[in-house]
């Protein structure tokens, strides 16, 4: 059994609690299609008439005006695969109130999925008033978000059995944590390569990364929405900065010459396209510019990831290689004349240039991706997760060590390390956010002794 193995045994505890109160998580629209086609769902479910559905082939975001996901292929009742057009919707009713039943766009739609049942029954019709077999998802089961209130950060009952325990045991726990957390994520990129290709996983969970946690979903939706297959044939700069919703109309006449060249090169390619993929923008609202680094502003990230579509034979390459210090010399060597001196279009330039993808960046990259991939493919590299020195911290993270170490110089120590960092969170999600007894029921200390 290995030490990943170890620490799931842990997780199958009767003492284990779960929070008293649970509030239900509030998922927007675009959370719920993003999470649908990176198969969080599932591929496997029943209509509201009891008829078994299998998603075949999840197709891909429609560009025109029209359901939401084209060229899909689903199978039911375990027949032959029917091609067509997927409609997700938050209730069932809104397909009336959005007029698809009376829009000829809609009548290739094979199946419609709902999340939110009502007291009445609807049943979802096209305009040629053919029945769309219709499902129903309980969005609940992504699970739910944690309590706005942080837990307070205190010693927990752990310090003492951890602090019994010798240094090296206590990594092995925790590197067992962090095995656990990996091949969680090896899981979902492989689910991911599954449904869409290598590729097009590879790319679409570098992006999330990009996107840091504040504007993982907009970066996400991106990758889904322009994928790496199509951004190849074409100017990537222009096309993520206009489906991103940057280039607004706007007089270029008031920008610097370097600016002013920047963007008139990306409007000429977005102005022949944008009556194509304009239904595709993301609206403003999605994206967050409050609490960050201005070299960490999301129009650099777009940079950034445009640039990563233009070498990524080489990022292919890496990803296969999973050799930790390429990878981050790769990242360390990647810039942009404009970028490198500029943190958004509309900033005065920065006196030295600054790296397009940051060290804490390419460690995350490191930690959700690349290892992971390799551990998804039984690659004895992703064993380097080791010895990858952590560049930064979060407050989480340093809860959980406070938590679990009070303030002993350990605690401290395990921080500068990713994978003890990778470990910590999952204990601290597994056990301490899980806890309703303030420690008291908690069975992380009880299971110690039988490591």
């Amino acid at each position: 059994m290995n030490s990943g193995d170890r620490y799931a045994a842990l997780l199958a505890l009767p003492l284990r609690e779960e929070p008293l109160i649970e509030a239900p998580r509030h998922f927007t629209e675009l959370e719920l299609q993003a999470h649908w086609f990176a198969g969080d769902f599932g591929r496997d479910f029943v209509t509201a008439d009891g008829l078994s559905v299998r998603i075949v082939q999840f197709g891909r975001w429609n560009r025109e005006a029209g359901p939401d996901f084209a060229e899909a292929a689903v199978a039911f009742a375990g027949g032959e695969p029917v091609r067509g057009s997927i409609e997700l919707d938050p209730q069932a009713l809104d397909w009336e109130r959005h007029g698809h039943g009376a829009n000829p766009h809609y009548d290739s739609v094979v199946l419609h999925v709902v999340f939110e049942s009502s007291r009445d029954e609807f049943f979802t019709r096209t305009s040629e008033h053919r029945h769309v077999p219709q499902v129903r998802i309980d969005p609940t089961i992504l699970g739910a978000a944690p309590a706005l209130a942080q837990p307070e950060a205190k010693p927990g009952r752990c310090v003492a059995p951890l602090a019994a325990l010798p240094e090296e045991k206590v990594r092995e726990v925790l590197f067992g944590a962090a095995e656990f957390r990996l091949r969680r994520k090896a899981a979902a990129l492989s689910r991911l390569s599954e449904l869409h290709g290598s590729d097009e996983a590879l790319f679409q969970a570098l992006a999330a990364t990009l996107g840091y946690k504040s504007n993982k979903l907009p970066f996400t939706l991106l990758a889904q929405r322009l994928p790496l297959k199509f951004l190849r044939k074409t100017d990537a700069h222009a096309l993520l900065f206009g489906v991103s919703g940057f280039l607004p109309a706007m007089d270029l006449g008031e920008f610097d010459t370097p600016t002013r060249t920047y963007l008139r090169g990306l409007w000429e390619t977005w102005w022949a396209r944008r009556a194509e993929l304009q239904r595709l923008t993301l609206d403003r609202e999605l994206w967050s510019f409050a609490g960050q680094r201005p070299a960490n502003h999301p129009q650099r990230r777009l940079a950034a990831l445009a640039e990563m579509i233009g070498q990524w034979p080489k990022i292919r390459a890496l990803s296969k290689r999973t050799d930790p210090r390429a990878i981050q010399e790769f990242f360390g060597g990647l810039h942009h004349e404009y970028w490198d001196l500029h943190y958004t279009v509309s900033s005065k330039p920065a006196a030295r240039p600054m790296a397009l993808v940051g060290e804490s960046r390419v460690t995350e990259m490191l930690t959700n991706v690349f290892l992971p991939l390799a551990y998804a493919r039984k690659d004895p590299r992703w064993e380097s997760f080791r010895e990858l020195p952590a560049s930064l911290s979060n407050r989480r993270v340093e809860i959980a060590a406070l938590r679990l170490f009070g303030g002993r110089d350990l605690g401290r120590t395990l921080l500068r390390s990713a994978a003890m960092q990778q470990g910590l969170l999952q204990v601290y999600e597994d056990f301490c956010m899980r806890d309703a007894s303030d420690c008291e029921r908690c069975a992380f200390p009880t299971q110690l002794a039988k490591w």
